[in-house]
């Protein structure tokens, strides 16, 4: 999905983010989102990704059919027509949760064996 800037103001309820996963979106995309929508998002498997006024001005001068690809591993979002390219920014832990599948539960359950070994090391 690509939204003007601002997306998510007033979406302070983790519903903004339910519904718009459950309608199939993975990402979002806009120059600007609300805090609390954004990491309601990504606490819900939605990538928010944030580009510049400009590039979104590219993003929305192509036709409707165009398409985007984002690489979450790279942090890249490229519309696939022009070739043009933008880096964004994301939490490193977020990062990781959204790459794995995680939600905060999973990703402690993926850290179980150097928990246990901290553990045991203050024993």
């Amino acid at each position: 999905m690509v939204a003007a800037k601002n997306f998510g103001c007033g979406s302070s309820r983790e519903h903004a983010a339910w519904s718009i996963q459950d309608y199939g979106f993975k990402v979002v995309v806009s120059s600007f989102f609300a805090d609390i929508f954004k990491n309601n998002a990504l606490n819900n498997g939605v990538l928010p990704v944030t580009v510049t006024d400009a590039f979104l001005q590219q993003i929305f001068a192509e036709d409707a059919e165009a398409t985007l690809t984002i690489d979450l591993e790279k942090q890249t979002i490229t519309i696939d027509n022009t070739g043009a390219s933008e880096t964004f920014d994301i939490n490193a832990y977020k990062k990781t949760c959204m790459l794995n599948g995680y939600d905060d539960i999973d990703y402690l359950l993926s850290m179980k064996e150097e928990i246990a070994a901290f553990e045991k090391a203050r024993g």
